[in-house]
């Protein structure tokens, strides 16, 4: 098999979306960079999503890259490299906050102002990639990651302009040295529809629905089983990758494979997952025991074969930036 070179490329957010961190107060936020490896928890099945991804990359003769991009100190690297170590999570490079530093210069403000950190980071690790390069996109609904990464997605295909990329950073509060690093970083970057999805990992009640704003290429899951699901469907993660993530998360984190079935169910009703990609995983599924008999299987196949193909989905409308940037300012005030 002839390697692809352009690579696949997965950004994955750490805290809330690789591990369960807690740092809803300054006191929790202190104690982070403290904290071992050993007491770090990810979250349930995304070590082996991450393995899965990367394993079937390779066996597609595929490059792959995995990046990690953290709001956490860079004080607490050694603690997480040593956690990826023991969940067997290869990696090609992590970037951390220094939040200390800014404790210590007073800017309190600044310690929960991710879009302009984010957002620069992402689009100076864009310009070392090729442009025909594709990438997942993986984050939480705990902060901002919704719309740092829609406007990275957009900014790199460009669909937001320099120009209004400002408005929208100025209109967001960000720094005014970040603000003319994500412009300039912008204007040089060559235009390329590079994200294909973007994965939320639901860590608060947020109702899916209200994320609809960001349109069809933004999932959001509430398990990682629902995420491997899709991946699946993208061509992105093997039938095998699926089975490990709900594996894990049967004998670890006491799902079962009733309930799995039903994550698949919601993942399908809400449009993120087309029904015959999940018969497809439900019949797989089923003979490893991870999910329950799928019901009349010839059936349900010939009733998929006999149905009209769906009509095709209209071009979904542009985000619309500067009411979810004011949106987010008015909450957050």
């Amino acid at each position: 098999m002839n390697a692809d070179p352009t690579p696949l490329i997965f950004r994955w957010d750490l805290d809330k979306t690789y591990l369960l961190s807690e740092f809803e107060s300054l006191r929790e936020m202190m104690r982070i960079p403290f904290e071992r490896a050993e007491d770090k928890v990810a979250a349930p099945g995304v070590a082996a999503l991450i393995r899965g991804l990367r394993t079937t990359a390779l066996g597609r003769g595929r490059a792959v890259r995995v990046y990690f991009l953290s709001a956490s100190p860079p004080q607490i690297g050694r603690a997480i490299r040593r956690k990826l170590e023991l969940d067997g999570i290869l990696h090609d490079g992590i970037v951390f906050k220094d939040q200390l530093q800014r404790l210590f210069r007073g800017k309190f403000r600044h310690l929960r102002e991710q879009v302009g950190y984010k957002l620069t980071e992402l689009l100076k690790a864009r310009q070392a990639e090729p442009p025909a390069a594709r990438e997942y996109l993986f984050g939480d609904d705990w902060e901002s990651d919704p719309l740092i990464y829609s406007l990275y997605a957009d900014v790199v295909a460009g669909r937001v302009a320099p120009a209004t990329l400002s408005e929208l950073l100025q209109a967001a509060r960000v720094d005014r040295p970040l603000i003319e690093e994500a412009v300039h970083l912008a204007a040089a970057l060559p235009h390329a529809d590079a994200v294909a999805r973007i994965y939320i990992n639901l860590e608060r009640p947020t109702p899916p629905a209200t994320l609809r704003v960001y349109g069809p290429r933004l999932v959001p899951s509430f398990n990682y089983f629902q995420t491997a699901a899709c991946l699946f469907a993208e061509e992105a993660l093997s039938a095998a990758g699926v089975g490990d993530v709900a594996r894990e998360l049967i004998e670890e984190s006491g799902f079962t494979p009733i309930r799995l079935a039903n994550s698949l169910d919601d993942v399908v009703r809400r449009g993120h997952l087309p029904a015959p990609m999940a018969d497809l995983l439900r019949e797989r599924l089923a003979i490893a025991g991870l999910l329950p008999a799928p019901a009349r299987p010839r059936y349900r196949r010939w009733w998929r074969r006999s149905a009209p193909p769906a009509p095709a989905a209209p071009p979904a409308p542009p985000v619309e930036y500067r009411a979810l940037v004011g949106a987010q300012e008015g909450a957050a005030e």
